[in-house]
Formats: C-alpha cells, sequence, structure tokens
C-alpha cells in the first residue's frame, strides 16, 4: 500500500479496491485529473465522484448538514454518494461549486484514503468498456510503456453502483428542504424518500 499512496501523492493514478468495482483514484489536482482523464479517455464534461474515508474528511470539502449524518447512517456504508455544496470549487471535472462525495466502506480503501486524502472514485477503466473486477488486471489495462499504474490487491463483488442522491443544500430549491435521487443504486429511490419524509 506504500508504493500506491507515493503514486497518488505524486499525482499519479491508482487502482484500489472497493466495495463494488476497482476505483481509479488520483488526487484533486487538475494536472492529476488530466492524468486520469487521459488513462479513461473520458470526456472532460464526464464529472468523477470523491471518495472519503469518513464525515470528517468530507467536511473539508463541503458543507455538512444537522442532518447528513443521521441520514447516511440509515443506510448501509457505501451505498449513498451525495452531492454537497463545495467550500471552495473546486475543478469542473469534480463538479465545480456541488461536489459528489462517497464515504468508502472498503476497509482497505478506507486505510488507503485516510492516508492520502480525499481521491477520485470512478472505475478503473477505459470509458465504454465493461469493468473487471481484479484491481491487478484494470491497473494492467489502463497500463501502458511509458505509464505502469500502481494497484493496491482486491477481488471486488460488482454488483448495483451506489446510489446518487443530491442533497437540499444543492437543489434547485434549498429552502425547500427536498432532496433528489438521480441514480437509483444499492438504495432504492423509495426507501431514500421515504426516510426523508419521516424528517421534515
Amino acid at each position: 500500500m506504500q508504493k500506491a499512496i507515493r503514486e497518488v501523492l505524486n499525482g499519479n493514478c491508482v487502482v484500489y479496491p472497493t466495495s463494488t468495482l476497482p476505483a481509479l483514484g488520483c488526487i484533486l489536482t487538475s494536472k492529476a485529473l488530466d492524468n486520469l482523464y487521459e488513462l479513461k479517455k473520458r470526456s472532460h464534461d464526464m464529472i468523477v465522484s470523491i471518495a472519503v474515508s469518513d464525515l470528517e474528511q468530507a467536511s473539508d470539502l463541503v458543507y455538512l448538514t444537522d442532518d447528513l449524518e443521521d441520514f447516511i447512517s440509515a443506510f448501509p456504508e457505501g451505498s449513498v454518494t451525495i452531492i454537497l455544496r463545495a467550500k471552495k470549487p473546486l475543478d469542473e471535472r469534480l463538479g465545480g461549486k456541488n461536489i459528489a462525495i462517497r464515504i468508502l466502506s472498503n476497509p482497505i480503501a478506507k486505510k488507503f484514503v485516510k492516508q492520502t486524502g480525499p481521491i477520485t472514485a470512478t472505475s478503473a477503466n477505459i470509458s465504454g468498456l465493461i469493468p473487471v473486477n481484479d484491481c491487478e488486471t484494470a491497473a494492467e489495462s489502463l497500463s501502458n510503456t511509458a505509464n505502469e499504474i500502481a494497484y493496491i490487491s482486491g477481488i471486488c463483488t460488482g454488483g448495483v453502483p451506489s446510489t446518487l442522491i443530491a442533497w437540499h443544500t444543492v437543489c434547485k430549491s434549498p429552502n425547500s428542504r427536498e432532496i433528489e435521487v438521480l441514480r437509483e443504486g444499492l438504495v432504492k429511490s423509495k426507501e431514500v424518500l421515504e426516510w426523508w419524509k419521516k424528517q421534515i
């Protein structure tokens, strides 16, 4: 893991395991993101989410609300990705003023990100291709003779992605305290909205 930590802190991309699929992580600088988008052959208008180890780490990047911790605790760890208002606008490829945060559940990934700080949490594959479950294979598929991608070993279980939610602070009418499910995943929209209705 130490090699992967050094690589990512130097601005390079690293493949790491998550509760679903191998992720491609880099620090949140424009140069590192350039590298990530080039590796994935990803369109620059496609935003990537950010992985954090816990809410405390997220608080360095985004404004947290009193109800957020209770909401996250109501669902399995890592099952939701939440778009929140950034304290300071980031690169537009990360969402600019509104960024998507995912708290990791994989213990290896949590340990890794605790030491690197927040990194990207996009799938470790070339855009449009089916992702693989093995981190080593994913890293090999993204490597070339000039750039060998480091990885943390792990076989991921695959499956449904996290549920993507726009928090009420970033919705069109934040004073209405409405949240919006943008992508249904591990947690069903009905479950999210039922929990929320009990709070308002």
